[in-house]
C-alpha cells in the first residue's frame, strides 16, 4: 500500500469516527473541501503542513495519519 493510500484510509476512518463531514473537516483545517475529497480518494498527496493541520483537527498525531493499518497492533503493545 502506498503512503498516499494509507493517508486516504486513515483520514476517512478518523473523520467518520469523529462525525465530521469533509466540508467541516476542511473548514476547521482551513483547506478546500475538494482537497479533502481528493486526499481521501488518493488523487493528491498532501504536504506535511496539511497533514499536520488535519491531524490537529482530528485530535491525533500527524504520524497517526501516515501509519500503515497493519502497524496498529504495534502501537497497542506499548
Amino acid at each position: 500500500m502506498e503512503i498516499r493510500d494509507v493517508l486516504a484510509l486513515n483520514l476517512r476512518r478518523l473523520r467518520q469516527a469523529r462525525g465530521l463531514s469533509q466540508e467541516e473537516l476542511a473548514h476547521r483545517a482551513d483547506i478546500d473541501r475538494t482537497y479533502v475529497s481528493a486526499l481521501e480518494r488518493s488523487v493528491y498527496s498532501a504536504g506535511i503542513d496539511v497533514v499536520d493541520r488535519l491531524a490537529r483537527v482530528l485530535g491525533v498525531e500527524a504520524s497517526d495519519l501516515l501509519r500503515h493499518p497493519s502497524a496498529d497492533h504495534l502501537k497497542d503493545r506499548g
